[in-house]
């Protein structure tokens, strides 16, 4: 059985992704799954859930007619053979919540060319870490965050992608900034030539009327279109997870962030 091949270019070809996070299914992962005990079927489970959430996402988007938008798989507390065999299957982009989870995954699979995105809360004394490990933070809900994150970013790596966390159900258990803070926020990010500013991010109030979940996707599309009419770069809408992504896609997301729909249900969490 081969370990994982010590540098990009000597991945197979199917491991390299375009942009789009997924291309057709290739039956090799035996190949690059280290020995864990995980049975055979293992590998096909999950290409056959990435391929049925890809069908989900384009029959979502035909019918209301509109893009269809990128998918990041949320892969926190999911162990490395997993998003190992996520990968193989055709999936670039991964979600994870905890930054020192994403440091040791990021370097374990870094082979692979994946991209990695934070999509949990992100606390001012790891923001020079997440600098460094991810590709997008999804989660920058505070100005206090922009010169941290602008700071510790690397030279000679490409800019950061950031997308603003906004409450848009003004929970008070829920991060984000407020709507009317969004301009001031964004303007921030702007203004960092190491920092890219891609758009905006929302997790909704998770009630079980979907009118109100439609309600609340139409108000951040309203905000995202405002956001982007100022800053031309932002083209990014991150709303929607497994449970309410076809109505995210009807309302306007350019992206859907699907975990269990794709892993099943999450390993218990662990203390990090």
């Amino acid at each position: 059985m081969r370990s994982f091949p010590e540098r990009r270019d000597e991945a197979p070809a199917a491991i390299v992704r375009d942009w789009n996070g997924w291309c057709p299914r290739r039956q090799y992962s035996a190949q690059i799954r280290p020995s864990t005990g995980i049975s055979d079927g293992y590998p096909n489970v999950l290409s056959d859930a990435l391929h049925e959430v890809l069908q989900r996402l384009e029959n979502a988007a035909r019918s209301a007619d509109r893009p269809t938008p990128r998918l990041l798989a949320v892969s926190k507390t999911q162990p490395e053979t997993a998003v190992a065999e996520l990968a193989a299957a055709g999936q670039r982009a991964f979600g994870e919540n905890y930054v020192q989870e994403a440091v040791a995954k990021r370097r374990n699979l870094n082979a692979l060319g994946l991209e990695w995105h934070l999509i949990g809360h992100l606390q001012s004394n790891k923001a020079a870490l997440a600098a460094e490990a991810f590709d997008w933070v999804q989660t920058v809900d505070r100005e206090k965050l922009v010169p941290l994150l602008a700071r510790a970013r690397p030279d000679g790596r490409p800019a950061l992608n950031v997308l603003i966390q906004v409450n848009i159900d003004d929970e008070a258990s829920k991060q984000g900034c407020a709507p009317d803070q969004v301009p001031a926020l964004a303007a921030a990010v702007a203004a960092q030539p190491r920092l890219l500013l891609r758009g905006l991010m929302a997790i909704p109030a998770p009630v079980p009327d979907s009118e109100r979940r439609r309600d609340a996707f139409r108000r951040m599309k309203a905000l995202f279109d405002e956001t982007a009419a100022r800053f031309p770069q932002a083209d990014t809408l991150s709303m929607g997870m497994s449970e309410d992504y076809p109505l995210a896609i009807e309302e306007g997301a350019t992206m859907v962030r699907v975990g269990t729909a794709l892993f099943g249900s999450r390993p218990k969490k662990t203390e990090r």
